[in-house]
């Protein structure tokens, strides 16, 4: 008898899309896109605001297509829209019942790849970053994302996988919003995100919330950032499904950039999968 071996998995394909905004009309709508995923990516990666108006009934059609659609793990955080008419914790709860894996503050694994995750919070970039001082509504606002950061930090600490992943909604670096209105790119993001982004060697981040922001980015060690926004991926490839794949290897034994690509060409600069 011949004694069949299976080689080691090289790479965990890692299919990642944001801002889907659905609504209650959304039924059947991204059913197509949700199956084509599935067979050609390892795991989902959902970056927050994929309810309208943070709705139940919204969170319901999502856990229907998805339940419908997809036979590989789904990881979501939660975005500011899903907060909108605070019902955040039912919507999650709504997911984690169909089966996704619902992070803020907790990590998980799928694949010997450690997937970190937490919804993030604005309050800008660099030497504008905003400071808590001052009124107390301003202290506030900057405590919270330094919570949000601490909660990252947290969950990559439990991680103990060599590759790393951070899911996010706003973006840990500047270079992610580029393309918004300037005068908003407090609001998108905080660079308090990179920090432990960068103390764990964490291999990509994926974020969602800037919708006009740029496709890719790097923190100051090097991580590839993807801002996977659906609108934004729509309007860079409007005739490609908006949403990213990237391969990230997992058996080198140095580490590498992982690179997105769709699945019928070699690995290049981020580029939306083909239909």
């Amino acid at each position: 008898m011949v004694e069949r071996t299976t080689s080691p998995r090289k790479h965990l394909r890692i299919a990642a899309i944001g801002d889907i905004h659905i609504s209650k009309a959304s039924q059947g709508i991204f059913h197509p896109m949700f199956a084509q995923i599935s067979t050609s990516a390892d795991v989902l990666v959902l970056c927050g605001d994929f309810t309208d108006y943070g709705l139940p009934e919204e969170a319901r059609v999502l856990a229907r297509e998805l339940t419908t659609s997809v036979n590989i793990p789904v990881i979501a955080v939660l975005g500011n829209h899903d907060y909108e008419s605070g019902h955040q914790d039912e919507i999650r709860q709504i997911l984690s019942d169909a089966g996704v894996a619902v992070l803020d503050g907790e990590a998980t694994e799928v694949h010997g790849v450690g997937f970190a995750g937490v919804k993030g919070f604005g309050g800008g970039f660099g030497r504008g970053a905003l400071g808590p001082w001052g009124e107390r509504a301003i202290k506030a606002f900057v405590q919270e994302a330094i919570d949000e950061s601490l909660k990252l930090e947290a969950a990559l600490a439990r991680l103990r996988t060599t590759r790393r992943v951070a899911l996010l909604h706003y973006s840990p670096v500047r270079s992610t919003v580029e393309g918004e209105p300037p005068e908003i790119f407090p609001y998108l993001g905080s660079s308090r995100l990179e920090e432990p982004i960068n103390r764990y060697r964490v291999s990509a981040v994926f974020h969602g919330h800037a919708h006009r922001g740029t496709a890719e980015g790097r923190t100051a060690s090097g991580v590839p950032v993807y801002n996977v926004a659906m609108p934004l991926l729509a309007r860079l490839n409007p005739d490609r499904p908006p949403y990213l794949i990237v391969e990230l290897p997992l058996i080198d034994d140095v580490m590498q950039v992982p690179a997105p690509h769709p699945p019928t060409a070699p690995l290049a600069e981020p580029v939306v999968k083909t239909a």
